[in-house]
């Protein structure tokens, strides 16, 4: 995304720009928003072939690439300026509730690659967004509707819209949320527009993540979210909407759909909903609000780029030294057991494996730096090509000593039941930090 910023910065100084095009439209078009977004609207293409076993172009390929980057601007192309995104909102259609169902259900685009899929759901039923349903949403929240979300540009992913209130609240009220859930549907969606979680090229890529939600504060336990038994699972109301109502506005609002700018190969089943609440009333250490510099009174949210959830079943350990020994050996496989400094990931550590922590008086900052020493391995061992297997890291970090996370990249929080000596891990995008995305945190404001 970066480089389309910087590639549309040359355009507007009168430098010819080339986009390499591919056979597959979906590509294509996250490249072509994202100069948009910059005010380019113009950009040259060159459709090269997708044949992965090509060592190099092809002639005629190179001669266009040539062509177009030496070949000087017309006045169209030349024109440029602030994307200013449409702001129509109004009534869709008018019918049935079930006449309305049908429609918002029924409306497939078809993929020749992965099938049909739904325009304007992630799949699923939703509640069909009547007038009357958005403004009893709305009573949830002292925002205008018609306010445009306050961090970055307000833009949503490829689609390019506005984020306002009143979107917001639709999708929520799509999603079944409650008015009263409605504050921390708009902090998340406030949070995915902060730059550094770079919510448009987490859709883009091949890999698994998705947004997955942490609240934290008093907001969590008016609401009445899980943060105990099954809190990652299915049953409560507020965890499931929440989530579902940020991923909804991220489709809708934002574009993001599979096979268009959804690029992933397999996705996760937390790309329907990934929201629960940190168990912070019963935890012996600084809840992740705190840690990140909020006070106890506030509510937040996190949003984290995660994969999918990676069990950990630890039931004979019960000193520290050996709890962490074997998160660390969990964490290693994070992404590639080969990998260091990719993937950020959090640890989600049950009440009983916090309790084994807790009896030996231990902080989380204890944990964390046990767990960064036992999975800082030399570079050497971590080479393509070691220990047989062919994926691995690049020479030039063969003399070095490598953590698996950057700094800051590992967080722990507590959630789960007060039985099961079982905790996870949820890894995240392989491109993390500034190369890619980093937890961001929003106060949510009532």
């Amino acid at each position: 995304m970066e480089m389309s910023r910087v590639a549309a910065q040359l355009e507007k100084k009168g430098m010819p720009v080339v986009l390499e095009s591919f056979e597959d439209e979906g590509i294509n078009i996250t490249a072509k928003q994202e100069f948009m977004r910059e005010g380019v609207p113009m950009v040259r293409e060159v459709l090269t072939p997708q044949d992965t076993s090509l060592k190099k172009f092809p002639g005629d390929c190179t001669q266009k690439f040539v062509d177009a980057l030496t070949t000087p601007l017309t006045d169209g192309e030349k024109e440029s300026g602030t994307h200013v995104p449409s702001t129509n909102e109004g009534i869709l259609t008018t019918g049935t509730y079930d006449e309305i169902s049908e429609l918002l259900e029924g409306k497939l685009i078809g993929h020749s690659s992965i099938g049909p899929i739904a325009e304007m759901t992630d799949g699923l039923p939703v509640v069909p967004p009547t007038e009357s349903r958005v403004a009893k949403m709305l009573k949830g929240t002292s925002h205008d509707p018609e306010e445009i979300m306050e961090f970055g540009n307000g833009f949503m992913g490829h689609g390019l819209h506005y984020a306002t209130v009143k979107k917001v609240a639709t999708n929520a009220v799509m999603a079944g949320c409650k008015p009263e859930y409605l504050p921390v549907v708009i902090a998340a969606v406030e949070a995915c527009l902060i730059d550094e979680f770079c919510m448009h090229g987490l859709l883009a890529t091949t890999w698994f993540s998705g947004p997955m939600v942490i609240v934290n504060g008093p907001i969590a336990r008016s609401i009445g979210m899980n943060s105990g038994g099954n809190a990652l699972g299915q049953g409560n109301r507020a965890n499931a909407t929440i989530g579902r109502a940020l991923q909804l506005v991220i489709r809708n609002v934002g574009g993001g759909k599979p096979g268009g700018v959804d690029r992933a190969t397999l996705g996760n089943p937390g790309k329907y909903t990934f929201c629960f609440a940190e168990d912070e009333d019963n935890s012996c250490w600084e809840s992740l609000a705190l840690q990140r510099g909020f006070s106890a009174g506030q509510s937040t949210v996190t949003l984290f780029a995660a994969d999918g959830v990676q069990g950990i079943a630890d039931q004979k350990s019960r000193d520290p030294e050996s709890l962490c020994r074997s998160l660390a050996a969990s964490l290693l496989t994070v992404g590639h057991p080969k990998f260091a400094m990719l993937s950020d990931a959090f640890v989600i550590l049950s009440p009983e494996h916090q309790r084994i922590f807790a009896n030996a008086n231990w902080s989380k900052q204890q944990v964390l730096d046990r767990l960064t020493e036992l999975t800082t391995r030399h570079g050497s061992e971590l080479l393509d090509g070691v220990d047989g297997i062919a994926e691995g890291m690049p020479d030039f970090v063969k003399d070095m000593e490598l953590s698996k996370f950057k700094p800051g990249g590992l967080n722990i929080v507590r959630a789960g039941g007060t039985a099961g000596l079982f905790s996870a891990i949820v890894g995240g995008w392989l491109a993390s930090g500034d190369f890619g995305s980093s937890p961001v945190s929003k106060e949510i404001v009532l």
